[in-house]
């Protein structure tokens, strides 16, 4: 039977957090109107076996550090951040940001047995970016 990309990642938890911050993307050479909206963030964390207290991760370490790491994003224009200054802070750019981001910070947290596996992030209900890390 196949099992896709999830294959031996038995064990997988996520948490959510929510970020409100505008953004002006340009698409096709075109600036849009700077707009906001309410970003949902949803990290998972996944892996083959757990750890000694029968955890993949304590959920509060997860937590925190994913709050950290929007933390700068709260109430801002994204295009004035140092993360997309240069960068269209288009969901699928933010959705890899913080995956990235998220992977650095708790690299040592969840070796050897977990890792950072996606970021999801919405930006209008029904509207959701995921970036996969490989």
């Amino acid at each position: 039977m196949a099992m896709g990309s999830y294959a031996g990642r038995m064990f997988q938890i996520s948490v959510k957090a929510e970020f409100c911050a505008a953004h002006a993307l340009v698409i096709g050479g075109q600036r849009e109107t700077l707009h906001g909206h309410n970003w949902k963030v949803t990290a998972v964390i996944a892996g083959e076996t757990l750890d000694a207290d029968g955890l993949l991760c304590d959920f509060h370490t997860v937590e925190a550090t994913l709050n950290q790491i929007i933390e700068p994003f709260q109430n801002a224009n994204l295009n004035d951040t140092p993360e997309f200054g240069r960068l269209n802070p288009s969901a699928e750019n933010v959705a890899k940001h913080i995956a990235e981001r998220l992977h650095d910070a708790l690299d040592d947290a969840l070796a050897p047995h977990a890792s950072v596996e996606r970021v999801s992030v919405t930006e209008a209900p029904g509207c959701v970016a995921t970036y996969v890390r490989k």
